[in-house]
């Protein structure tokens, strides 16, 4: 696996942070509890595919879903950082997918155990384009979306969020060291649902601002 950043020639991927429960929404569709603080956990590089790339199924699930999210490239080092000077700790900007195996994370939860085989399997963070993130974007105001096989399954915006990306980032600095390359990926609205053998999947930031198409194999 090629870990560099294609827009970013000699910046490679470092740790994957994941917010789970940041959409009332999602949280009230999968009959969870919103928390006092972000749900933080962690996908390895390993899972990182791009635009054209293929998700692979593992033999030991069942019920793969999908979630779209908006992803914050990070491009600074950053620790201790107030929620009013986050953003500034923001390189660029993408849409990805949060792809989990539901069924194991089901077994994980209900025995009290982590959510890391779930959420981390090869192929399991797929991401888009990368755009350069500039103040006149507005990050509690983007539209992200997915359809399966041309059926829109998932739409949201990132104004629906629990915590905003300044509140993550803020979060996140004050319990580890972020560096440059390490990747945000932010929540998930309503609308989560299964994934099969010969799926498309296409998801966007903002339409056009940066998208995503990958297969399902």
């Amino acid at each position: 696996m090629d870990f560099n950043i294609p827009e970013y020639p000699g910046l490679q991927f470092g740790t994957i942070y994941c917010i789970g429960r940041n959409y009332a929404s999602h949280i009230e569709e999968m009959k969870s509890e919103i928390t006092e603080d972000p749900v933080v956990f962690l996908k390895p590089r390993s899972s990182i595919i791009f635009n054209g790339g293929t998700i692979h199924i593992p033999n030991s699930s069942r019920n793969v879903h999908h979630e779209v999210e908006l992803v914050l490239l990070i491009g600074l080092e950053t620790r201790n950082i107030e929620p009013g000077k986050a953003a500034g700790s923001v390189k660029a900007i993408s849409v990805g997918l949060d792809i989990t195996a539901r069924d194991l994370q089901s077994v994980a939860k209900k025995g009290g155990l982590p959510w890391s085989l779930s959420k981390g399997f090869d192929t399991f963070a797929p991401v888009g384009n990368f755009i350069n993130f500039t103040p006149d974007i507005d990050l509690e105001n983007l539209d992200i979306d997915v359809s399966v096989n041309g059926e829109t399954r998932q739409a949201g915006n990132t104004s629906h969020m629990l915590f905003s990306c300044e509140e993550i980032i803020s979060y996140l600095s004050k319990q580890f060291t972020l560096y440059p390359g390490d990747l945000i990926f932010t929540g998930t609205p309503e609308g989560v649902s299964s994934i099969m053998p010969g799926d498309v999947i296409q998801a966007s930031l903002q339409k056009k601002l940066s998208s995503l198409t990958v297969y399902v194999q």
